[in-house]
C-alpha cells in the first residue's frame, strides 16, 4: 500500500477546494476534457474573474492544471490528485472501521447472552 504524506496545509487546501459545488463541477468537467477558462465562465452565472478565482483555488490544491494554448488558458483535471485524495479518505475510513471493530469486540466481551447449544 502506498503511504501518502499530506501536510495539514495540503489537506486543508484539498478539502477547501472540494468544499465548493462550483469547484467540484469544474473538476468533473475538466476530468472529461480540457476546457478553456472562457468556456467555464460561460457555463456559470458568475463573472469571468470569479471563475478564474475558482480555477486558482483548484490549481493551488493540485486538482487542475492550467496551460496556455494560443490565446486561451486550458484547464485540465488532475486524476492523480483525485486518486491521492481518495487514498487519503480511504485511510480515514480504515481508522474509523478499526475503531468500530474494537467497539464490537468490547461489546461482545460484555454480552451476557448464553452461548448457543
Amino acid at each position: 500500500m502506498v503511504v501518502l504524506e499530506f501536510s495539514d496545509q495540503d489537506v486543508n487546501r484539498l478539502f477547501r477546494a472540494l468544499a465548493d459545488a462550483t469547484r467540484r463541477d469544474v473538476v468533473r468537467r475538466t476530468l472529461v476534457a480540457d476546457v478553456s477558462v472562457s468556456q467555464l465562465a460561460d457555463s456559470y452565472d458568475m463573472s469571468f474573474a470569479a471563475v478564474q478565482k475558482h480555477v486558482a483555488v483548484l490549481e493551488e490544491a493540485g486538482l487542475v492544471t492550467k496551460e496556455p494554448r494560443g490565446r486561451e488558458r486550458m484547464v485540465r483535471g488532475n486524476p492523480d490528485r483525485i486518486r491521492e485524495a481518495q487514498r487519503l479518505l480511504d485511510r480515514f475510513e480504515e481508522i474509523w472501521r478499526s475503531r468500530i471493530d474494537r467497539l464490537d469486540v468490547l461489546l461482545a466481551e460484555d454480552d451476557p447472552a448464553p452461548p448457543d447449544t
